[in-house]
């Protein structure tokens, strides 16, 4: 479908959801005064031409019309409404299949009607108001239709900005004993173009920092595309540190490989910027390549790669051969890998001496249920390993849920995470 078929179909199912939930909305408002009635449908019809006004505008506007955030939140202003509407539709269309059977039946079938004899010695007749099946699939669907919007905009409202810390335990069977007790702080997917709240950032940077880890893991996609984007921020997460300190390695956002560039090295030179800024922050960045890290007289290996997705269309940038190189002797290896995928494809049937990898990547689809044992979300069908810790014999794969967001510009149930792991002797 070409750009100017879809400038007019996409209203035309708007207006064809608005149309076919309106029919609810009327229907159940005619009990209140005509005032009122007449307040609901410019209120609900207001809002149909509001969306459209929007959506026009997002089309034709040049994109540097609005401010870094505003068009996601004109997007959310459109689609959460129309997205809590498809559930309402779904229920309303179980009423007119029941609506079409009842008529086909009519054709064929004509009830006898009976006269009804009202006992002229009773003092009150009972009551014929009980609420229809029809009244009743009406109710519901605006019900539900209500759940999803009042849920995902209390996401954007709360759920963007609340951070929960994890704490993991990691024990390791190799492990050191100069490392036995040492704790790691990972953040991962911080996404800093979609952020909207300055202060609840700085908060959350704040809160890692309290838990006073010995190092801290970054694990990916500090931008959504362009590097100009964590620039209003670098002096929140330079603030960021570490007594080992603080070390990070690209995601698949952070090659701006989901716009457009003028020219390949235009393209490049963002890439190159982006890792600028992991530098100026005081990050130790991991471009296929290792550090040995040291503590009371003993060694582990921290191994980095460029993002290394293998799920379909994923970006594959790193050399993990490479990264791994020099660090055979080394008692216990950990790998940071922004896609979890790289896992199951390439760490466990080649690199078995690799203890963990920490990835990022899924944000747990930051819609979702995570209430200790029980995990559900719609990641689970894209991404085998999608939140939390998986272990295979002694290899183990931890996978953050995110630090901000991007796209939907917050968080229903799968909360941003600020993860502290304690390393023991096992």
């Amino acid at each position: 479908m070409n750009r100017t078929a879809f400038f007019f179909v996409l209203p035309a199912i708007m207006l064809l959801i608005d149309w076919y939930v309106w029919q609810a909305v009327k229907t159940l408002s005619r009990s209140t005064t005509e005032n009122t009635q007449r307040i609901i449908a410019i209120a609900y019809w207001g809002f149909t031409g509001l969306s459209l006004l929007i959506y026009v505008a997002m089309q034709y506007l040049p994109p540097d019309s609005f401010g870094k955030n505003t068009r996601t939140f004109l997007w959310a202003t459109i689609a959460i409404p129309y997205f809590s509407k498809i559930f309402a539709v779904l229920i309303l269309f179980i009423d007119d299949i029941g609506r079409f059977f009842r008529w086909v039946v009519s054709l064929f079938y004509k009830p006898e009607v009976r006269e009804t004899v009202v006992d002229p010695t009773r003092q009150t007749i009972p009551p014929t108001d009980a609420i229809s099946r029809s009244d009743f699939l009406m109710k519901t669907a605006l019900v539900v239709g209500a759940v999803p919007l009042v849920g995902f905009s209390w996401g954007i409202l709360s759920g963007a900005h609340d951070y929960r810390i994890r704490r993991v335990k990691l024990p390791l069977k190799n492990l050191p004993s100069g490392f036995h007790g040492m704790t790691i702080a990972q953040l991962s997917d911080i996404h800093s173009g979609s952020f909207f709240n300055r202060t609840a950032v700085r908060g959350g940077v704040d809160m890692l920092l309290r838990e006073k880890p010995d190092v801290v893991f970054f694990t990916g996609d500090l931008v959504n595309s362009h590097a100009d984007e964590v620039n209003e921020f670098i002096t929140i997460f330079d603030k960021v540190k570490a007594p080992l300190g603080v070390y990070s390695t690209l995601g698949n956002h952070d090659y701006g490989k989901y716009v457009q560039w003028p020219s390949a090295q235009a393209e490049r030179q963002n890439v190159l910027n982006v890792i600028a800024a992991h530098k100026q922050m005081g990050w130790d960045i991991l471009l296929d390549e290792h550090r040995m890290l040291e503590q009371n007289g003993d060694q582990l290996a921290l191994i980095g790669v460029q993002n290394l997705g293998f799920g379909p269309a994923a970006l594959r940038a790193g050399n993990l051969a490479k990264a791994y190189q020099g660090t055979a002797d080394a008692p216990v290896k950990l790998l940071l890998s922004h896609d979890p995928t790289h896992w199951d494809a390439q760490v466990r049937p080649q690199y078995p001496d690799i203890d963990v990898q920490f990835s990022g990547h899924t944000h747990g689809a930051q819609f979702g249920v995570d209430l200790g044992d029980v995990r559900w979300s719609p990641a689970q069908y894209f991404y085998k390993q999608w939140a939390g810790l998986y272990q295979e014999g002694n290899q183990r794969l931890y996978v953050n849920r995110g630090f901000g967001y991007i796209g939907y510009p917050g968080r229903v149930g799968i909360l941003p995470e600020i993860t502290i792991f304690e390393l023991t002797k096992a």
